[in-house]
């Protein structure tokens, strides 16, 4: 479909001014990590690093961290471990009630994250009796992070041929050995950019962090909530929000860099490396 001069240029300004809404508060923040006015005085009449030091000696700072980056990499594992193990099952196998599981294991995702919050908080506390800690985020935040990799698994699995897994299994290969050998080297790209969006996701999660965190403990985002209205910490927080964004973008950015690879790039070439031989049948007596 072609469209005309005038469309085009009205469709790009129309993009331009979306794209500024959603950008341009972003951008503020940036700037006033770095003004020099405390009360964010507009335009910057000068600017500053202060506050970017202060980010950098403030051990509560540091702390929340180090708490966030904790979170964030060990929830993703168990959100690589169990996305994928769910994705082998439902693209793989036909049983009973599937389409009611795979439904079960999108849900977490949709639902709002205060709903998922006040669930979990009730499970943890009422039913289980488990004290809220680190690991009750940990937990929370696998339960939504896991919806990444499986998506982005069970997408790969649908593009990719099954005859080289049951060309490995003739050849004797058992399934463990046809998994590491065959099957995860087509889903390395895949599983590698669902692990980056599910740490970016729990890295600036916060709603569902609030309630089940313990007393003491936060994460970045929670930092930043709990400082935003005090006067003093302002502008540091301005610092912190910028760090979060940083840390937030990269891994997005490389998660679509790697969702773009062509169909032809997941043929992994060579796979096995001469692993898989052929298993010995015993000649007929």
């Amino acid at each position: 479909m072609k469209l005309s001069r005038s469309a085009k240029t009205i469709l790009g300004v129309i993009t331009g001014l979306i794209l500024l809404f959603i950008y341009l508060p972003l951008l503020l923040v940036v700037v006033n990590s770095f003004n020099a006015d405390r009360t964010f005085g507009w335009p910057p009449r000068s600017f500053t690093l202060e506050w970017w030091g202060r980010a950098v000696a403030s051990e509560g700072v540091r702390d929340a961290l180090a708490t966030s980056v904790q979170v964030a990499v060990i929830s993703t594992i168990i959100s690589l471990i169990l996305g994928t193990l769910l994705a082998l099952a439902l693209q793989r196998y036909s049983f009973f009630g599937r389409d009611v599981i795979n439904l079960l294991v999108i849900l977490p995702i949709a639902l709002p994250g205060i709903v998922t919050g006040i669930a979990l908080n009730n499970l943890f506390t009422t039913v289980l009796g488990v004290p809220l800690s680190l690991w009750t985020v940990i937990v929370a935040h696998a339960t939504f992070c896991m919806v990444t990799v499986f998506n982005n698994a069970i997408a790969r699995l649908r593009r990719v041929n099954g005859s080289l897994e049951e060309a490995s299994a003739d050849l004797g290969a058992g399934v463990f050995t046809t998994f590491v050998l065959v099957t995860l080297p087509q889903l390395r790209s895949a599983l590698l950019a669902g692990g980056l969006l599910a740490f970016a996701l729990s890295f600036d999660e916060i709603i569902v962090t609030t309630f089940t965190i313990g007393a003491g403990q936060q994460t970045l985002p929670v930092w930043i909530l709990s400082n935003l209205f005090r006067p003093n910490q302002a502008p540091v927080v301005n610092v912190v929000a910028v760090i979060l964004i940083v840390v937030s973008i990269v891994p997005i950015w490389l998660a679509q860099r790697l969702s773009s690879d062509s169909v032809a790039g997941t043929g992994a070439p060579g796979i096995g490396r001469g692993k898989i031989k052929k298993a010995k049948v015993p000649s007929a007596p």
